[in-house]
């Protein structure tokens, strides 16, 4: 036969604290629907500005290497030819340069006179890209009015017109 046990009794202590604990049920759970939409979004403001900022500096790169692709020698027949034709190479330069990210982006280039007096060429590369149609991730409702709605970026390079030919 097996001997009786009887529960040794509760102390007042652990009592009290098992009480609390059925009193705070579901406090955690409260807690986090509260705080977590504050960390979400400065977690996807952060993730977001930094893809900004990445697409920025991809432009900025990619206008810089077209404005050095403006250096090289092109066929041409005369100096407005030879600065047409270089500022459509500057432009094809800078396309191939722009990442993935951006592949819908826009490139204008021109040739001025520029320098003392106006007597050098300058071949300008202007890339923009329209953030506000192709956005590279979703923004949230109040974001959408610190994001820039274009990207832009521009280089230039003079060009001495005795060498252009």
């Amino acid at each position: 036969m097996k001997p009786l046990t009887t529960k040794p009794a509760r102390s007042p202590l652990k009592r009290a604290y098992a009480r609390r604990l059925r009193t705070q049920r579901g406090a955690t759970a409260v807690e986090f629907v509260l705080v977590f939409p504050l960390f979400f979004t400065i977690l996807y403001a952060i993730i977001t500005f930094s893809l900004v900022m990445v697409a920025q500096q991809n432009l900025t790169l990619a206008a810089e290497e077209g404005a050095r692709a403006a250096l090289n020698w092109q066929s041409n027949t005369s100096l407005q030819t030879a600065l047409d034709n270089r500022a459509q190479a500057a432009c094809t330069a800078a396309k191939a340069m722009v990442a993935s990210l951006v592949q819908t982006t826009q490139c204008a280039s021109s040739s001025t006179n520029c320098g003392p007096g106006n007597a050098m060429k300058c071949v300008n590369v202007a890339l923009t890209y329209d953030y506000k149609t192709n956005p590279l991730v979703p923004t949230l409702p109040l974001m959408s009015y610190t994001i820039p709605d274009t990207l832009s970026s521009s280089a230039t390079v003079q060009l001495n017109p005795e060498n252009i030919q």
